[in-house]
This record gives C-alpha cells, sequence and structure tokens, in this order.
C-alpha cells in the first residue's frame, strides 16, 4: 500500500464535507467554497491508488492561530492508519501556532494527550421555532457597506482575522444580519440551508437581548424545517431561552486549545460559527 499526503483541490474539500454529511455533522452545500476560502492550502487528503481516503482541515489564519476540523477517515478504510497521517500533516502545517477544535467526547481524553485543553462545552441545540414575522428597525441585511463594520466586530469573538472567509460566508444564499443601533453594530448573525433544515452561526451579540433578536429574526426568515445552533456553555442564559422555546439539547463537543488558549469577549459568543472552522 502507498500512500499519498497532499492538499486537497476543491472538488476534493467538496468530498470531505460530503463524507461529513454522512456523518451527521449536518453541512451546508456551498460550505466546501467558504471553507477553502479561509485557507486554500488548508484542507489535507490521504490518497491511495488514487482514492482518497482520508483528510482533514488544518486552516492558518494569520500567522498566530489556527483551526484543525473536518477529520474524517473514510469508513472502509479505517484502522490502516490513514487518519493519524492526515492528523499528523495537519498539525505539521500548522505547526506553533496556537491551535484549537471542536473535540467531540469521546476524543478529548486522546487530544488531551497531544497536548489540547478544554476551555469550554458546546451543545448542539436543534428545534423548529414558531417564529412571528416582526419588523425590527434595527436588524438590517448585510451587505457591501456594513461588511466593513461586520469585520472589524466579528475580530471582538473570533481569534484572527477571517476577511477571505466572511466575504463568502455573509454572501447570499446565505442569510446575514446585523442589529445596529444609531450608526453602531451591537451584534450579527448568519444563517444557511443545511442537509436538513438550517443552521444559524455565528450569532454574536453585545447583549442576551440583541442576540435574542437576532436569532428571531434568523429563524423567521430560514423556512420550515429544524434550526440548529452550536451554543457554548458560556451563554446559558440563551440556551435556556431556546429549551423554554422547544429546542433540545443534542451532542456536546468541547473547545479545545493547544497553545496560549485567545482572549475573547466569550460573553457575547451566542452561537459559534461552525465546528469544523472554529
Amino acid at each position: 500500500m502507498r500512500r499519498t499526503i497532499r492538499t486537497l483541490a476543491l472538488d476534493e474539500v467538496e468530498t470531505l464535507v460530503d463524507w461529513a454529511a454522512a456523518e451527521g455533522w449536518n453541512p451546508g452545500p456551498g460550505d466546501a467554497v467558504a471553507f477553502q476560502a479561509a485557507d486554500p492550502d488548508g484542507f489535507i487528503g490521504a490518497f491511495v491508488d488514487g482514492e482518497m481516503v482520508a483528510g482533514i482541515s488544518a486552516v492558518a489564519y494569520g500567522d498566530d492561530f489556527g483551526f484543525i476540523g473536518l477529520y474524517i477517515c473514510r469508513p472502509d478504510r479505517r484502522g490502516e492508519g490513514h487518519g493519524k497521517a492526515v492528523w499528523d500533516a495537519g498539525l505539521a502545517r500548522l505547526g506553533d501556532l496556537t491551535i484549537g477544535l471542536d473535540g467531540v467526547v469521546e476524543q478529548q481524553t486522546n487530544y488531551r494527550s497531544m497536548g489540547f485543553a478544554p476551555v469550554y462545552r458546546t451543545i448542539r441545540f436543534v428545534g423548529s421555532p414558531d417564529v412571528p414575522a416582526e419588523a425590527d428597525s434595527d436588524i438590517h441585511a448585510i451587505g457591501p457597506k456594513l461588511m466593513p463594520d461586520v469585520l472589524d466586530y466579528d475580530s471582538r469573538f473570533f481569534p484572527a482575522p477571517r476577511r477571505s472567509f466572511l466575504e463568502h460566508w455573509l454572501r447570499p444564499p446565505h442569510m446575514a444580519l446585523a442589529i445596529v443601533k444609531d450608526g453602531v453594530i451591537e451584534g450579527y448573525g448568519v444563517a444557511r440551508r443545511c442537509r436538513d433544515g438550517c443552521k444559524i452561526g455565528p450569532l454574536f451579540s453585545n447583549s442576551l437581548d440583541a442576540a435574542s433578536r437576532l436569532f428571531a429574526a434568523l429563524a423567521g426568515i430560514s423556512g420550515p424545517g429544524n434550526v440548529h445552533l452550536d451554543v457554548p456553555e458560556t451563554s446559558g442564559q440563551f440556551a435556556a431561552r431556546l429549551t423554554s422555546a422547544g429546542f433540545e439539547p443534542g451532542f456536546e463537543t468541547a473547545r479545545m486549545y493547544r497553545g496560549k488558549a485567545p482572549q475573547l469577549t466569550q460573553s457575547g459568543v451566542f452561537a459559534i460559527t461552525t465546528l469544523e472552522l472554529g
């Protein structure tokens, strides 16, 4: 068996996202394009006889921070060392950067042994909200005029600039809204259609009230079906509101870092962007 490790092309990133869908991660149909825009060289695959058998994302955001995700080995090729090979390649690519990941419960002990320390838990909430269509004059679609302010606002809650990613993530068909008061952004969020229903992420805001208003607006324009959010345990009051609205908690992950954990405005993170890219 001869294994080759190399950077993935866009169609191969799309295959990796399809594998994530088969694992029940519920990605969106346009995720691969936005993911690759974050770091075109940040997706790595293992190939045997020309077929991809494992993959991982090892995305570098600037010179100080990276994120590991989409770590999957094809089920029929597990136990052959391909997953370990792409893991090692991903860590080698990110080198001495602070590295984040969202680890499932079953793998957290393994990640700890490799130098990753947990910072907080994240819970997936799923529900079908009955949201009345109410006008909110402070909520606006994010377009070119708001984009610079949104990019600046995002830096409070994410460890590094991610302009290339957000320029795709905030673009239609994704639904991106900001709450603006007296010309100042007080929060923003994005909803996107996924294999099942839609996901909202990120959802960042200055307050619980602003987050709740943005959530209502995003859920209201998302169409029928389930709404999914990955909510940090630091947003317990928001989680309680979701529970009272009929949302149910699902699987949990832990945000873990190798290296110094970033200093962020964690109280304003009501839903993370993605489990795959942070």
